[in-house]
Protein backbone atom coordinates (compact mmCIF):
# COMPACT_ATOMS: atom_id res chain seq x y z
CA UNK A 1 0.00 0.00 0.00
CA UNK A 2 2.76 2.18 0.57
CA UNK A 3 1.70 4.05 3.16
CA UNK A 4 3.68 6.18 5.79
CA UNK A 5 2.95 6.25 9.17
CA UNK A 6 2.06 9.92 8.65
CA UNK A 7 -0.54 8.80 5.92
CA UNK A 8 -2.10 6.26 9.08
CA UNK A 9 -2.41 9.28 11.45
CA UNK A 10 -3.42 11.77 8.80
CA UNK A 11 -6.18 9.66 7.87
CA UNK A 12 -7.42 8.80 11.20
CA UNK A 13 -7.43 12.22 12.71
CA UNK A 14 -9.24 13.38 9.15
CA UNK A 15 -12.22 10.78 9.75
CA UNK A 16 -12.41 11.63 13.41
CA UNK A 17 -13.08 15.49 12.60
CA UNK A 18 -15.53 14.67 9.71
CA UNK A 19 -17.38 12.17 11.23
CA UNK A 20 -18.37 14.60 14.68
CA UNK A 21 -16.74 11.63 16.38
CA UNK A 22 -14.08 13.77 18.03
CA UNK A 23 -14.17 15.47 21.27
CA UNK A 24 -12.17 18.35 23.10
CA UNK A 25 -9.22 19.40 22.57
CA UNK A 26 -10.21 19.87 19.18
CA UNK A 27 -8.89 19.72 16.03
CA UNK A 28 -7.30 16.49 17.48
CA UNK A 29 -4.64 16.62 14.68
CA UNK A 30 -1.48 15.81 15.63
CA UNK A 31 -2.78 14.70 18.84
CA UNK A 32 -3.85 11.25 21.16
CA UNK A 33 -7.19 11.86 19.72
CA UNK A 34 -10.18 12.22 21.98
CA UNK A 35 -13.16 10.59 20.86
CA UNK A 36 -17.09 10.71 21.69
CA UNK A 37 -17.48 7.48 23.77
CA UNK A 38 -14.23 7.44 24.75
CA UNK A 39 -15.52 7.45 29.14
CA UNK A 40 -17.73 3.92 27.40
CA UNK A 41 -14.52 2.16 26.05
CA UNK A 42 -12.46 3.44 29.19
CA UNK A 43 -15.16 1.77 31.67
CA UNK A 44 -14.59 -1.88 30.00
CA UNK A 45 -11.20 -2.06 31.47
CA UNK A 46 -12.82 -3.00 34.90
CA UNK A 47 -14.14 -6.09 33.14
CA UNK A 48 -10.73 -7.32 32.38
CA UNK A 49 -8.56 -9.86 34.65
CA UNK A 50 -5.10 -8.01 34.06
CA UNK A 51 -7.04 -4.89 35.77
CA UNK A 52 -8.72 -6.51 38.68
CA UNK A 53 -5.03 -8.11 39.34
CA UNK A 54 -2.97 -5.14 38.93
CA UNK A 55 -1.86 -2.70 42.14
CA UNK A 56 0.15 0.15 40.10
CA UNK A 57 -1.13 0.80 36.95
CA UNK A 58 0.76 3.42 34.29
CA UNK A 59 -1.66 5.40 32.03
CA UNK A 60 -0.78 8.22 29.97
CA UNK A 61 -1.99 11.74 30.51
CA UNK A 62 -3.98 12.21 27.27
CA UNK A 63 -7.84 13.18 27.71
CA UNK A 64 -9.06 9.95 25.97
CA UNK A 65 -7.65 8.23 29.01
CA UNK A 66 -9.21 9.95 31.82
CA UNK A 67 -11.85 7.41 32.24
CA UNK A 68 -9.07 4.74 33.03
CA UNK A 69 -7.01 6.83 35.38
CA UNK A 70 -10.82 7.48 37.20
CA UNK A 71 -11.14 3.93 37.20
CA UNK A 72 -7.77 3.17 38.82
CA UNK A 73 -8.44 5.68 41.58
CA UNK A 74 -11.63 4.33 42.19
CA UNK A 75 -10.40 0.63 42.73
CA UNK A 76 -8.08 2.23 45.01
CA UNK A 77 -4.95 1.21 42.86
CA UNK A 78 -1.61 3.35 42.93
CA UNK A 79 -2.09 5.44 39.78
CA UNK A 80 1.37 6.39 37.87
CA UNK A 81 0.90 9.40 35.22
CA UNK A 82 4.35 10.35 33.21
CA UNK A 83 5.67 13.13 33.83
CA UNK A 84 5.03 16.25 31.02
CA UNK A 85 7.47 15.61 28.64
CA UNK A 86 9.48 13.62 31.46
CA UNK A 87 10.93 16.90 32.48
CA UNK A 88 11.13 15.89 35.95
CA UNK A 89 11.74 12.18 36.22
CA UNK A 90 9.92 9.62 34.47
CA UNK A 91 6.66 9.32 36.91
CA UNK A 92 4.18 11.27 39.29
CA UNK A 93 2.38 9.76 41.67
CA UNK A 94 -1.31 10.52 41.89
CA UNK A 95 -2.02 10.40 45.65
CA UNK A 96 -5.57 11.79 45.89
CA UNK A 97 -6.10 13.73 49.72
CA UNK A 98 -7.22 10.97 52.32
CA UNK A 99 -11.43 10.30 52.60
CA UNK A 100 -11.85 12.07 48.85
CA UNK A 101 -14.84 12.51 47.75
CA UNK A 102 -15.94 11.61 43.91
CA UNK A 103 -15.71 14.48 43.30
CA UNK A 104 -12.09 14.92 43.90
CA UNK A 105 -10.99 11.84 42.56
CA UNK A 106 -12.37 12.81 39.12
CA UNK A 107 -10.73 15.83 39.36
CA UNK A 108 -7.47 13.94 39.75
CA UNK A 109 -8.13 12.01 37.05
CA UNK A 110 -7.78 14.98 35.00
CA UNK A 111 -4.97 17.38 33.95
CA UNK A 112 -5.55 19.82 36.43
CA UNK A 113 -5.43 17.24 39.04
CA UNK A 114 -2.84 15.74 37.76
CA UNK A 115 -1.02 18.76 38.73
CA UNK A 116 -2.22 19.23 42.03
CA UNK A 117 -1.89 16.12 43.26
CA UNK A 118 1.32 14.22 42.04
CA UNK A 119 4.33 13.05 43.66
CA UNK A 120 7.56 12.43 41.54
CA UNK A 121 8.62 9.09 41.65
CA UNK A 122 12.55 8.86 41.20
CA UNK A 123 14.45 6.67 39.48
CA UNK A 124 15.72 5.02 42.71
CA UNK A 125 11.97 4.14 43.73
CA UNK A 126 10.82 0.71 43.11
CA UNK A 127 8.29 0.97 41.00
CA UNK A 128 7.01 -2.18 39.77
CA UNK A 129 4.31 -1.29 36.81
CA UNK A 130 1.67 -4.08 36.52
CA UNK A 131 -0.30 -2.61 33.32
CA UNK A 132 0.46 0.34 31.21
CA UNK A 133 -2.02 1.76 29.32
CA UNK A 134 -1.04 4.03 26.33
CA UNK A 135 -3.01 6.43 23.80
CA UNK A 136 -2.98 6.01 20.22
CA UNK A 137 -3.60 7.79 17.03
CA UNK A 138 -4.25 3.99 15.10
CA UNK A 139 -3.64 0.16 16.34
CA UNK A 140 -4.28 -2.66 14.52
CA UNK A 141 -6.10 -5.71 15.41
CA UNK A 142 -2.68 -7.48 15.57
CA UNK A 143 -1.49 -5.55 18.00
CA UNK A 144 0.70 -2.67 16.09
CA UNK A 145 0.15 0.90 17.21
CA UNK A 146 1.24 4.00 15.70
CA UNK A 147 1.19 6.98 18.43
CA UNK A 148 1.37 10.57 17.37
CA UNK A 149 4.78 10.27 16.27
CA UNK A 150 6.90 12.09 19.23
CA UNK A 151 7.78 8.96 20.10
CA UNK A 152 7.40 9.60 23.77
CA UNK A 153 5.05 6.54 24.76
CA UNK A 154 8.17 4.17 23.19
CA UNK A 155 10.84 5.98 24.93
CA UNK A 156 8.69 5.96 28.26
CA UNK A 157 8.45 2.12 28.06
CA UNK A 158 11.97 1.69 26.98
CA UNK A 159 13.05 4.06 30.18
CA UNK A 160 10.19 1.62 32.47
CA UNK A 161 12.34 -2.04 31.22
CA UNK A 162 15.69 -0.24 32.01
CA UNK A 163 14.59 0.56 35.39
CA UNK A 164 13.06 -3.11 35.82
CA UNK A 165 9.68 -1.15 36.52
CA UNK A 166 7.85 -3.73 33.88
CA UNK A 167 8.50 -7.45 32.83
CA UNK A 168 8.03 -9.03 29.47
CA UNK A 169 4.88 -9.80 30.29
CA UNK A 170 3.48 -6.68 31.65
CA UNK A 171 0.25 -6.04 29.69
CA UNK A 172 -0.12 -2.88 27.50
CA UNK A 173 -3.64 -1.76 26.69
CA UNK A 174 -4.50 1.04 24.33
CA UNK A 175 -8.46 2.68 24.22
CA UNK A 176 -9.48 3.67 20.78
CA UNK A 177 -12.65 4.13 18.73
CA UNK A 178 -13.49 2.09 16.37
CA UNK A 179 -12.56 3.85 13.19
CA UNK A 180 -9.21 3.93 14.79
CA UNK A 181 -8.63 0.23 14.58
CA UNK A 182 -6.73 -0.13 10.87
CA UNK A 183 -4.36 -2.55 9.30
CA UNK A 184 -1.27 -1.02 9.56
CA UNK A 185 1.34 -3.01 7.32
CA UNK A 186 4.10 -4.92 9.25
CA UNK A 187 7.16 -3.40 7.87
CA UNK A 188 6.01 0.56 9.05
CA UNK A 189 7.08 -1.07 12.82
CA UNK A 190 10.20 -0.22 14.17
CA UNK A 191 11.97 -2.31 17.14
CA UNK A 192 11.42 0.27 19.42
CA UNK A 193 7.80 0.31 18.84
CA UNK A 194 5.46 -0.81 21.46
CA UNK A 195 2.65 -3.15 20.46
CA UNK A 196 -0.44 -3.54 22.70
CA UNK A 197 -2.08 -6.70 23.98
CA UNK A 198 -5.52 -5.12 24.40
CA UNK A 199 -7.68 -2.81 22.50
CA UNK A 200 -10.58 -0.90 24.04
CA UNK A 201 -13.30 0.66 22.10
CA UNK A 202 -17.08 1.88 22.73
CA UNK A 203 -17.99 -1.66 21.09
CA UNK A 204 -15.14 -4.32 21.55
CA UNK A 205 -12.75 -5.40 23.98
CA UNK A 206 -10.16 -7.02 21.92
CA UNK A 207 -7.19 -8.85 23.02
CA UNK A 208 -4.41 -8.86 20.02
CA UNK A 209 -2.46 -11.90 21.18
CA UNK A 210 0.78 -10.31 20.03
CA UNK A 211 4.10 -12.22 19.80
CA UNK A 212 6.03 -9.29 18.47
CA UNK A 213 8.37 -8.57 21.47
CA UNK A 214 8.46 -5.36 23.45
CA UNK A 215 10.93 -3.04 23.31
CA UNK A 216 13.77 -4.47 25.38
CA UNK A 217 14.70 -1.10 26.98
CA UNK A 218 16.96 1.69 25.41
CA UNK A 219 18.56 0.87 22.49
CA UNK A 220 21.55 3.53 22.66
CA UNK A 221 23.24 2.43 19.67
CA UNK A 222 20.32 2.88 17.25
CA UNK A 223 19.54 6.38 18.66
CA UNK A 224 18.50 8.53 16.02
CA UNK A 225 18.89 12.41 15.61
CA UNK A 226 15.48 12.48 17.58
CA UNK A 227 16.85 10.81 20.52
CA UNK A 228 19.94 13.26 20.78
CA UNK A 229 17.10 15.93 21.03
CA UNK A 230 15.31 13.66 24.06
CA UNK A 231 18.45 13.05 25.83
CA UNK A 232 18.98 17.16 25.89
CA UNK A 233 15.60 17.98 26.84
CA UNK A 234 14.77 14.56 29.02
CA UNK A 235 17.23 15.09 32.25
CA UNK A 236 16.04 11.41 33.57
CA UNK A 237 17.46 9.72 30.11
CA UNK A 238 21.11 11.11 30.79
CA UNK A 239 20.81 9.71 34.18
CA UNK A 240 20.03 6.23 32.83
CA UNK A 241 22.12 6.80 30.32
CA UNK A 242 24.93 7.33 32.51
CA UNK A 243 23.75 4.44 35.22
CA UNK A 244 24.17 1.90 32.39
CA UNK A 245 27.34 3.07 31.37
CA UNK A 246 28.36 2.44 34.96
CA UNK A 247 27.17 -0.59 34.86
CA UNK A 248 29.60 -1.54 31.93
CA UNK A 249 26.48 -1.62 29.29
CA UNK A 250 27.59 -0.13 25.94
CA UNK A 251 25.94 3.46 25.93
CA UNK A 252 27.19 4.71 22.71
CA UNK A 253 25.05 6.59 20.32
CA UNK A 254 25.01 5.50 16.88
CA UNK A 255 27.50 8.16 14.55
CA UNK A 256 28.83 8.95 18.05
CA UNK A 257 32.36 8.77 16.56
CA UNK A 258 31.39 9.21 12.46
CA UNK A 259 28.79 12.24 13.18
CA UNK A 260 32.05 14.45 13.71
CA UNK A 261 31.98 14.28 10.10
CA UNK A 262 29.07 16.35 9.99
CA UNK A 263 30.14 19.78 12.11
CA UNK A 264 26.00 20.06 12.47
CA UNK A 265 25.40 17.09 13.99
CA UNK A 266 24.93 16.88 17.91
CA UNK A 267 27.48 14.62 19.15
CA UNK A 268 29.49 17.32 17.25
CA UNK A 269 28.24 20.33 18.52
CA UNK A 270 29.20 18.61 22.03
CA UNK A 271 32.46 18.04 20.92
CA UNK A 272 32.81 21.49 19.80
CA UNK A 273 31.54 22.64 22.52
CA UNK A 274 34.01 20.66 24.84
CA UNK A 275 36.71 21.72 22.84
CA UNK A 276 35.80 25.35 23.71
CA UNK A 277 35.46 24.70 27.50
CA UNK A 278 39.47 23.20 27.47
CA UNK A 279 41.06 26.50 25.39
CA UNK A 280 44.07 27.16 27.76
CA UNK A 281 42.90 30.16 29.98
CA UNK A 282 44.82 33.47 30.49
CA UNK A 283 47.58 32.85 33.38
CA UNK A 284 46.31 34.57 36.58
CA UNK A 285 48.73 36.61 39.15
CA UNK A 286 49.76 34.49 42.64
CA UNK A 287 47.38 37.63 44.39
CA UNK A 288 44.50 36.02 42.67
CA UNK A 289 45.76 32.64 43.52
CA UNK A 290 46.37 33.22 46.84
CA UNK A 291 42.78 34.71 47.19
CA UNK A 292 41.44 31.44 45.88
CA UNK A 293 40.11 29.74 49.05
CA UNK A 294 41.81 26.32 49.36
CA UNK A 295 38.92 24.25 50.08
CA UNK A 296 37.34 25.40 46.57
CA UNK A 297 38.66 23.02 44.28
CA UNK A 298 38.80 24.93 41.06
CA UNK A 299 37.71 23.18 37.91
CA UNK A 300 37.76 25.93 35.51
CA UNK A 301 40.08 28.32 36.22
CA UNK A 302 38.27 31.48 33.79
CA UNK A 303 36.83 33.13 36.79
CA UNK A 304 36.16 37.06 35.83
CA UNK A 305 32.56 38.83 36.44
CA UNK A 306 32.37 36.52 40.04
CA UNK A 307 30.29 38.92 40.26
CA UNK A 308 27.40 37.20 38.63
CA UNK A 309 28.46 34.09 40.15
CA UNK A 310 25.39 31.62 40.77
CA UNK A 311 25.76 28.93 43.25
CA UNK A 312 23.87 25.35 43.16
CA UNK A 313 23.20 23.44 45.77
CA UNK A 314 23.53 19.84 45.39
CA UNK A 315 22.57 17.99 48.99
CA UNK A 316 21.27 14.40 49.83
CA UNK A 317 24.45 12.70 48.58
CA UNK A 318 25.59 9.53 50.31
CA UNK A 319 28.14 9.07 52.32
CA UNK A 320 30.18 6.58 50.28
CA UNK A 321 30.54 9.18 47.54
CA UNK A 322 33.85 10.24 46.71
CA UNK A 323 34.40 14.08 44.79
CA UNK A 324 36.07 12.47 41.99
CA UNK A 325 32.58 10.58 41.18
CA UNK A 326 30.68 13.61 41.81
CA UNK A 327 33.03 15.60 39.25
CA UNK A 328 32.84 12.48 36.22
CA UNK A 329 29.40 12.94 36.53
CA UNK A 330 29.21 16.89 36.29
CA UNK A 331 31.72 16.55 33.01
CA UNK A 332 29.34 13.76 31.57
CA UNK A 333 26.00 16.06 32.07
CA UNK A 334 28.19 18.88 30.96
CA UNK A 335 27.63 20.86 33.85
CA UNK A 336 30.98 21.56 34.85
CA UNK A 337 31.17 24.26 37.29
CA UNK A 338 33.63 26.83 37.75
CA UNK A 339 34.21 25.93 41.19
CA UNK A 340 33.21 23.02 43.16
CA UNK A 341 33.16 23.48 47.32
CA UNK A 342 33.13 19.96 48.41
CA UNK A 343 31.46 19.32 51.85
CA UNK A 344 30.99 15.52 51.96
CA UNK A 345 30.70 15.30 55.92
CA UNK A 346 27.69 17.46 55.76
CA UNK A 347 26.32 15.46 52.55
CA UNK A 348 26.57 18.32 50.16
CA UNK A 349 28.52 20.05 47.88
CA UNK A 350 28.04 24.16 46.31
CA UNK A 351 28.86 24.53 42.70
CA UNK A 352 29.48 27.72 41.40
CA UNK A 353 28.64 28.61 37.78
CA UNK A 354 28.94 32.27 35.77
CA UNK A 355 25.77 33.47 35.55
CA UNK A 356 22.36 32.34 36.13
CA UNK A 357 21.14 30.96 33.05
CA UNK A 358 24.02 28.68 33.23
CA UNK A 359 23.20 27.71 36.38
CA UNK A 360 19.61 26.99 35.64
CA UNK A 361 20.55 24.94 32.77
CA UNK A 362 22.97 22.44 34.90
CA UNK A 363 19.84 22.27 37.62
CA UNK A 364 17.85 21.39 35.27
CA UNK A 365 20.42 18.35 33.73
CA UNK A 366 20.68 17.30 37.16
CA UNK A 367 18.04 16.71 38.70
CA UNK A 368 16.83 13.19 39.14
CA UNK A 369 20.54 12.26 38.55
CA UNK A 370 20.97 9.22 41.23
CA UNK A 371 25.00 8.48 42.66
CA UNK A 372 25.46 5.76 44.78
CA UNK A 373 22.19 5.21 45.51
CA UNK A 374 20.38 8.75 46.61
CA UNK A 375 18.74 10.82 44.30
CA UNK A 376 20.38 13.74 44.52
CA UNK A 377 18.79 17.14 45.86
CA UNK A 378 19.47 19.47 43.54
CA UNK A 379 18.67 23.45 43.40
CA UNK A 380 19.90 26.92 43.48
CA UNK A 381 21.82 27.92 46.95
CA UNK A 382 19.39 30.28 48.77
CA UNK A 383 21.63 32.93 49.43
CA UNK A 384 23.10 33.67 46.89
CA UNK A 385 25.53 36.99 48.54
CA UNK A 386 27.95 34.67 50.41
CA UNK A 387 27.61 31.09 48.77
CA UNK A 388 26.33 29.21 51.34
CA UNK A 389 28.44 30.44 53.98
CA UNK A 390 25.47 31.94 55.65
CA UNK A 391 23.55 28.59 55.61
CA UNK A 392 26.63 27.28 56.87
CA UNK A 393 27.52 29.25 59.97
CA UNK A 394 23.81 29.89 61.18
CA UNK A 395 23.32 25.78 61.46
CA UNK A 396 26.18 25.49 64.09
Amino acid sequence: SGASKWDVRQRVWDELEASGLADFPRPVHHRIPNFKGSHQACCSIKELDVFNRAREIKVDPDKPLEGVRLAVLQARKTLLVPTPRLRAGLFNKIVPPSGATKEILRMCATSQGIKEYSVPVGLDAKARVDLVVVGSVAVSEKGWRIGKGEGYADMEYAMMVSMGAVQEDTPVITIVHDCQVVDIAEELLDDHDLTVDYILTPTRIIKTNCKRPKPQGIIWHKATPKSYEMLEKIPILKSLRYREKQTGKDVTLRDEHSDLANPNTPAALNEKAMAENTRPQPARSSAQIRQHNVENDSLNPSLEGSDVITTVYVGNIPPSLRVSELKCALREFQATPLRLNWQGAQHRAFLDYKDKATAECAVSSLKSLSLGGNTLRVELAKNQRNKGQVEINSQK
